[in-house]
């Protein structure tokens, strides 16, 4: 079969969907497909920008190539999940959310003056979309909820493994707790650094992750100054894959507190070490697979809730152990692999 993945690719940035794209791409040709990704540049701002690229991903014919049909579109990302074809089914990574649950916040379309008009142009498309579809999956039950609470459409959360699920291990809980993912508002490396002010016990703190801006960083690094942690924080900026395991590997748990998260790896590569998950009420796809007390700790969103959660497994590294022994047996328990992927989709 001759397969597209429609997605699309911010230029200079690097993260969890592209690396599910290539992850995708990778298990369909494992499979014995002829497959590619269409990535189409995108540029969220001025608002104004954005009808725009919608109309130009749902003018493009991705029927055939030099005599080669296409035989299905899987779409991943908006815009270029319009993208027409008659056998195409959706995966979807998430809408662009700053029109749905982000608007009305620092996020949102709303900061824009076209924003409104901007809004109800993505709502009518996603409608119209979605209605004339077959199949609808998601990344992530999150990501289905949100899909049916803005636009009243079922659909089925299909989780996928992390690239190199298999190569993750566990080796004897360090001092330090690891915080992997790129450094941004949303992430919200901002609430470790407060919850560290509030902890009791020396609580260490390693960073791997870019930052999304030099601007975000800097605001990140005078809120450890003026907090006064810096002895306890390691900022190790990008690391090799390799470096990650290890670093997963040897951590006593894994601190992941992002605002309503689509998906998030972190949860699953940290269950993959078996390492217990500390995150937060309001994280999103984290509280698909951290059970409270018994894979981790859910903690309020605040600093001082979380600084406790991280001073319990500081204090009792048996717990913090038996716990990570659980996410692991609850992560081999749900039948999150590519093979089940590509079977469903292609379906």
């Amino acid at each position: 079969m001759n397969i597209l993945l429609a997605t699309v690719q911010v230029p200079f940035v690097r993260g969890g969907a592209e690396i599910l794209a290539e992850s995708l791409l990778g298990a369909l040709r494992g499979a014995g497909h002829r497959a590619e990704i269409v990535a189409i540049p995108f540029k969220w701002y001025p608002a104004e920008v954005i009808p725009d690229q919608m109309l130009a991903c749902g003018l493009l014919d991705v029927s055939d190539f030099n005599d080669c049909r296409v035989d299905k579109v899987i779409g991943l990302k908006f815009p270029a999940y319009l993208i027409p074809h008659p056998r195409k089914t959706m995966w979807l990574m998430h809408q662009h959310r700053q029109a749905y649950d982000q608007w009305g916040t620092q996020f949102g379309l709303n900061n824009d003056p076209m924003g409104a008009q901007v809004k109800e142009v993505i709502h009518r498309a996603d409608k119209k979309l979605f209605s004339e579809s077959g199949d609808i999956y998601t990344i992530a039950g999150n990501v289905s909820q949100r899909l049916r609470h803005y636009c009243g459409v079922e659909s089925r959360p299909l989780y996928n493994p992390p690239a190199g699920a298999e190569l993750y291990t566990c080796d004897a809980a360090g001092d330090y707790f690891f915080f992997p993912s790129r450094v941004d508002l949303v992430k919200r490396q901002s609430l470790v650094i407060e919850a560290l002010a509030k902890t009791r016990q020396p609580v260490r703190v390693r960073f791997a992750g870019a930052p999304t801006s030099e601007s975000q960083m800097k605001s990140i690094l005078q809120l450890v100054a003026r907090f006064g942690v810096e002895d306890r924080i390691q900022w190790l900026g990008s690391v090799s894959e390799e470096d990650k395991r290890a670093l997963y590997a040897q951590s006593l748990g894994v601190v992941y507190p992002p605002l309503d998260e689509d998906y998030g790896y972190v949860t699953l590569e940290a269950m993959l070490a078996s390492k217990p998950v500390i995150t937060c009420t309001d994280a999103g796809g984290p509280l698909e697979f951290v059970v409270d007390e018994e894979t981790g700790i859910i903690a309020e969103s605040d600093p001082a809730s979380l600084a406790d959660a991280m001073d319990r497994l500081w204090l009792d590294r048996k717990v913090a152990a038996r716990m990570g022994l659980a996410g692991r047996a609850r992560y081999m328990g749900m039948d999150i692999t590519w093979d089940h992927v590509v079977s469903t989709l292609l379906r």
